[in-house]
């Protein structure tokens, strides 16, 4: 129903040439300072951008060093080398000489007690001071046959003899993975086979040539646990040296894995990129964002770098002016979406600094999810696309896989909230945009041959800025929907509760348009949610559009008492002139309370310019006088600028029709609507809304859905017992 009007930037006419390139100079001027910007944060040495080509594709040309560079091995090839070169560092054991004579001093002690003990119960206790336990079966047997002098002998010759040796303690050799051992022994150290070394079993098993009495069962017994209970290792592991000399070696690995000579070819036109072209090539582009852009002094390629920037971001501001009309033309929204664009660029060049070069971590999901929010899914969706060909292609990202990524995290996060009324949608969106950076690591893992731990790192890198962004989302959306002026859904959730002031009052004040508002409320959603507008804009529009009447409720048949109408007796301009009012002081309350401009345009575009039928008819019936100011008779407007105005507008004429139809069948229900739409349209008040006939279908649909479930067929009760009978004013008046 809107009719098309040329856009100013249509507008060729020579009067207005002046001001149309002012107007597009603005927005332009945004892109530019973008282009340079990307520029200054990703510059390109000379002007020469390196071509990339992947492992196995064919070169299309040939590529020359400029300059002497070196290759640099990627973290993950330094920490392969640096771990197996610390593999090669065999275990350190030191031989402790002190422990040797300490457990011979310790053996003498022992026996000396042993020597002295006249029972078995002596002989129990000088053990177990030494920490040997024996039973009473071998403590009879050290005393028959003055066996301490031989037993002393064996166990003392052993211990002297396996200890100067060297012996590992418990399970420590055994547990060692490497083949060989380095032995410390007097200050100096020797490389042995692990297989060569004493270890506790082996000590064990040779205890047998020095055994006092091999032949008895018990004094086998007593053998064993004396030197058992008597053992010290004298090989001890000295883990601090091992790690210490491991870390060392780990750290001398070269950083460089290869080295490149001005002028050398790096690859010929026409030859098969290898993993040590692509190394080479990746490091060349490393090494001109290190030197940085036009520092040889050459002016052009500067000049193309930026242009190249400029190229692609006005794909994003032709797209915006040609099919986003209402953004394009709004300086704020340029400004918020060229700011959002900015801190992507600045943010990943900051990663790149300070953290990683991985795509994963380039805040477009950020920047996305906020656009999506504040604007459409459609314009982050195009954002997404756009800054990832300008921040993948950069040197630093440059390669299909950057781009690739970042570009499938960027589209997630703007269908990831598509559709939000809670901030704890956010959740579910870090989820998706996870999901979304794992599957595309996933795909460039299966093509390029990357292990499965780096896949998974790199999603769980994409979580953590998808986490980051949702939190930063939270932070930042109030900012930049007060720059643009934009009233996101979270905001129409807030301005529905019924706790806030203005819908308290006019709960209170003026209860019978407050219900008025809610019914119309409920018409309004579904009417615009069946033709694809904004259903929640409608429902809390309509929850504000009548606030006006709260100066004076009175004068509004719904809220008027049975029988009680102050208009019987004013004039008929009077009255006129207090139902027009009241559109003016909603827009006076509207400002009192901050409603958002999106809000306030329900209370004068509900009425439009529409007549005030009833109190005009009073007048002329009057009056023969044909003087009667038509517009002190009708409503300021302006007529419905959107859909969701309009159906509002439609909708308070239908609800007040229905008010008074004594029996509402289907049949009476369509009527009424058709006949409250097709006044409105005679009276050209959808003229300048964006409604086309087909929605309008719709919406007549919808109207007489929801109103036939409101005014379905009930059991005509009697009067005595509940049944109601009510003189209703004219719907006009209101």
């Amino acid at each position: 129903m809107k009719p098309d009007r040329r856009s100013l930037y249509l507008d060729l006419q020579p009067s207005r040439l002046p001001r149309a390139v002012a107007y597009h100079a603005a927005r332009w001027g945004l892109l530019v300072a973008l282009a340079l910007a990307t520029y200054a944060l990703y510059p390109v040495a000379g002007g020469f951008e390196v071509p990339l080509p992947e492992v196995g594709e064919v070169s299309d040309e040939e590529v020359l060093a400029p300059f002497d560079f070196a290759v640099r091995k990627s973290s993950a090839e330094i920490e392969r080398e640096a771990t197996t070169l610390s593999a090669t560092v065999p275990p350190v054991y030191d031989f402790v000489e002190p422990v040797r004579d300490s457990v011979l001093a310790r053996t003498e002690r022992l026996f000396a007690a042993l020597d002295s003990a006249r029972s078995g119960d002596s002989i129990l206790g000088a053990a177990q001071r030494f920490g040997i336990r024996l039973n009473p079966d071998e403590a009879q047997y050290v005393l028959e046959g003055r066996r301490v002098p031989r037993f002393r002998t064996g166990v003392r010759t052993v211990l002297r003899r396996e200890l100067a040796r060297g012996v590992g303690g418990p399970g420590t050799v055994e547990s060692e993975q490497h083949a060989t051992l380095l032995i410390r022994r007097n200050g100096r150290e020797r490389v042995v086979p692990r297989e060569s070394v004493v270890t506790y079993q082996k000590f064990l098993d040779g205890i047998g040539t020095n055994h006092p009495d091999p032949n008895s069962a018990i004094g086998n017994g007593l053998y064993v646990k004396l030197l058992a209970g008597l053992f010290q290792p004298t090989l001890v592991p000295n883990t601090a040296l091992t790690e210490e000399l491991r870390r060392d070696l780990a750290a001398s690995v070269d950083s460089v894995k290869d080295r490149v000579r001005a002028n050398e070819r790096i690859v010929d036109a026409n030859d098969v990129v290898t993993p040590e072209i692509r190394d080479r090539l990746v490091a060349l582009r490393a090494e001109q964002l290190r030197r940085g852009g036009g520092s040889d002094g050459n002016f052009l390629g500067v000049v193309g770098q930026v242009l190249t920037n400029a190229l692609v971001l006005a794909a994003f501001w032709l797209l915006l002016m040609l099919y986003r009309t209402y953004t394009y033309d709004n300086s704020r929204h340029m400004v918020v979406l060229a700011l959002l664009l900015g801190l992507v660029l600045v943010g990943a060049a900051l990663n790149r600094e300070f953290i990683s070069e991985a795509p994963e971590l380039i805040p477009i999901p950020f920047a996305v999810m906020l656009i999506t929010i504040l604007f459409s899914g459609r314009v982050a969706i195009a954002a997404a696309l756009v800054l990832a060909i300008l921040i993948g292609t950069q040197a630093v990202y440059g390669g299909a896989d950057a781009l690739f990524v970042a570009f499938v995290g960027g589209v997630a996060a703007a269908l990831s909230v598509r559709v939000i009324r809670r901030r704890t949608q956010l959740l579910v969106s870090v989820a998706i945009v996870t999901g979304a950076f794992m599957l595309a690591d996933v795909v460039v893992g299966l093509r390029a041959g990357i292990a499965v731990a780096e896949v998974g790192l790199g999603g769980l890198t994409g979580g953590l800025n998808a986490l980051v962004s949702a939190g930063l989302v939270l932070i930042a959306l109030p900012i930049f929907e007060s720059m643009a002026r934009v009233t996101t859904d979270f905001t129409l959730l807030e301005l529905s509760d019924p706790s806030r002031p203005l819908l308290r009052r006019l709960a209170t004040e003026a209860p019978g348009t407050y219900a008025h508002s809610i019914a119309m409320a409920n018409l309004c959603e579904a009417a615009c949610n069946a033709v694809g507008a904004d259903g929640l804009l409608a429902r809390v529009g309509c929850y504000y559009h009548d606030v006006g009447k709260l100066k004076k409720p009175q004068f509004f048949v719904e809220n008027q008492s049975s029988g009680s109408n102050p208009h019987d007796k004013l004039k008929p301009d009077v009255s006129a002139a207090i139902i027009r009012n009241h559109v003016r002081e909603g827009l006076a309350l509207g400002d009192d309370h901050k409603l958002p401009d999106v809000i306030k345009a329900f209370i004068p575009e509900h009425h439009g310019t529409m007549e005030i039928t009833y109190f005009l008819d009073r007048a002329r019936a009057r009056t023969s006088d044909p003087g009667i100011k038509l517009e002190e008779y009708q409503y300021p407007g302006p007529r419905p600028q959107s859909i969701e105005t309009a159906v509002t507008m439609l909708a308070d004429g239908v609800e007040a029709a229905v008010r008074v139809l004594g029996d509402a069948t289907p049949e009476k229900l369509r009527n009424a609507i058709d006949h409250i739409v097709q006044v409105r349209i005679a009276a050209g008040q959808l003229d300048e809304a964006p409604i086309t006939l087909g929605q309008l279908n719709r919406i007549k649909q919808e109207f007489a859905r929801v109103l036939g479930g409101v005014y379905h067929n009930r059991i005509d009760y009697p009067r005595s017992v509940g049944g109601i009978s009510a003189d209703w004013q004219p719907a006009s008046t209101a």
